[in-house]
């Protein structure tokens, strides 16, 4: 494959834009959330539809919780 020829642009665009669709895709499986109520960081896990805690806290969500009485 030359360099000139006219579909190599066009072909590296899509491989670009699939690779970021993939990183994407990938990083809305692993958010993590944080629940309002404890302040606990959590992951949805989709294996069985629920709630995954980590164990740690929000240091930001508690300063709010503690300055709302």
């Amino acid at each position: 494959m030359d360099i000139s020829q006219k579909r190599l642009p066009i072909i590296l665009i899509i491989i670009l834009v699939v690779v970021l669709i993939v990183q994407f895709m990938g990083n809305q499986q692993s958010t993590t959330l944080i629940d309002t109520q404890t302040c606990e960081l959590y992951i949805k896990d989709a294996q069985i539809g629920g709630k995954q805690y980590l164990g740690e806290y929000d240091s930001k969500c508690l300063d709010l919780r503690n300055l709302n009485p």
